[in-house]
């Protein structure tokens, strides 16, 4: 009877203290993610616990016991001005008090104009006409798309290639995974993929000797596509200078310009994907403004807010445009999106791009590059042979760690990273840095000693 009790008035206080009782690991914020939520590029099976972060500011992040990670992949590459941006969240609450939302066929409203109007004083006039979307899959969709009725339009419908770059990511909406191809995420669609073609990415670095000879042979493959089918390709695609999810491979901008020259000489329209690459990454506002060439459609998201909210436009020209009018509904480009041109997000993206253009900016972009090349020397002259590969662009550094990928050495740098306070994301064996402007050289030349000492001991 005594243990009937017993169990009784422990059901009676389990019913009226539930959370109390909960395991410790129930009860933090990364055991009850861990029960409900599916998290991405992750391998749910083997993966750890996420941390759990409760408040950013500038360039850090912080978890549950307040400890910092300094932020060097912005998170996830959107962040540019650092997290808890003052100036952009009393925008963003100013606007929310004003117009949250409306539907924006028939209809628009002075964020969306304001921010196109803003872009067009720093865009080449060429690219005159925007359309809105909210991520960088669905930019590079439309524009995939548009390339694809910009020809049906016109009569020419047989056009239905596309030419990409191996190692190219664009997103993983199925357009875009079809482009991306010859990154290594999309393998397991690709049986529903339609036909494109692909060239090899003359990836370089420093003191990379064979970088002409890569080149060639890329462009070469290149021609011999067009010279095959000249009539049967829309468009080609790819991201200028720097190839982001595939490890930042970069690449030589005369070599960009040669592309855009070649496709220009055979009729194909271009796509450049500046997702990543967009809004000061390179050095520059955008990839392009270190090339001669401008593209038929330029891709832009991640930046464009400041980290805050999710926004994207696909830039395209008058002549493009101009194909999809008529006097009936046939040729309009039928596509669109619940929150196209969320005036909130859009309001984030004009104080984004107003703070991005003060001399104050450029100068912290200019002294991140020089941090990096800095840092990247010392790294190489410390570690020897074990860091391979360097390169740098503007903001973006990266290299590789000698030796075959490994997993579960991939997984153990992120923790071991962690633990020193760094939040920094291995792309197989590529380690590469990519932090907010607001970053000091201070902090960068901290992080690369870490990143030295962390290497030495593997």
């Amino acid at each position: 009877m005594r243990d009937i009790y017993a169990r009784r008035l422990w059901q009676r206080f389990v019913s009226k203290n539930k959370l109390r009782i909960l395991t410790r690991q129930e009860s933090t914020l990364s055991g009850r993610d861990k029960k409900l939520i599916w998290h991405p590029f992750s391998q749910e099976k083997t993966a750890a616990e996420p941390i759990a972060i409760r408040r950013a500011q500038g360039s850090y992040v912080y978890d549950e016991a307040d400890r910092p990670y300094l932020d060097l992949v912005s998170s996830w590459w959107v962040n540019i001005h650092g997290h808890a941006h003052p100036e952009i969240a009393n925008t963003i609450y100013k606007q929310a008090l004003t117009l949250d939302h409306v539907i924006f066929a028939g209809f628009t409203h002075e964020p969306a104009v304001t921010l196109c109007e803003s872009l067009a004083t720093i865009f080449p006039p060429k690219l005159s006409r925007y359309f809105f979307s909210d991520n960088g899959s669905t930019t590079v969709e439309i524009a995939l798309k548009m390339a694809y009725q910009y020809w049906w339009n016109l009569g020419e419908n047989e056009r239905t290639l596309f030419v990409s770059f191996s190692g190219g990511y664009h997103g993983d909406t199925f357009g875009a995974m079809n482009v991306g191809k010859g990154s290594r995420y999309h393998s397991t669609y690709e049986k529903f993929f339609f036909d494109s073609l692909l060239v090899p990415f003359p990836a370089t670095w420093n003191e990379d000797v064979d970088v002409v000879k890569k080149e060639v042979e890329a462009i070469s493959l290149f021609q011999s596509h067009l010279e095959k089918n000249s009539k049967k390709i829309a468009a080609v695609i790819l991201e200028p200078l720097v190839q982001g999810a595939s490890g930042m491979r970069m690449c030589r901008n005369t070599f960009v310009d040669q592309v855009v020259e070649i496709a220009r000489e055979n009729g194909i329209l271009v796509i450049f994907d500046e997702v990543m690459t967009g809004f000061g990454r390179t050095g520059s506002l955008f990839a392009f403004n270190q090339l001669t060439q401008v593209p038929d459609f330029l891709c832009i998201s991640k930046g464009i807010t400041g980290g805050f909210l999710p926004l994207a436009l696909t830039v395209t020209t008058d002549k493009i445009y101009n194909t999809f009018l008529a006097d009936s509904f046939s040729k309009a480009f039928a596509h669109g999106h619940s929150y196209t041109a969320n005036p909130i997000a859009c309001s984030a993206a004009i104080k984004s791009l107003e703070i991005l253009q003060r001399p104050q900016t450029r100068n912290a972009i200019t002294k991140i590059s020089e941090a990096h090349a800095q840092g990247l020397a010392q790294l190489k002259k410390k570690c020897g042979n074990i860091v391979q590969n360097t390169r740098q662009l503007g903001t973006i550094a990266a290299f590789e760690i000698s030796g075959t990928y490994n997993f579960d050495l991939n997984l153990k740098l992120k923790k071991i990273f962690a633990m020193e306070g760094l939040l920094l994301r291995p792309i197989g064996n590529t380690l590469y840095l990519l932090p907010p402007y607001s970053t000091t050289p201070e902090e960068i030349e901290s992080a690369y000693q870490i990143i030295s000492s962390v290497i030495l001991k593997l």
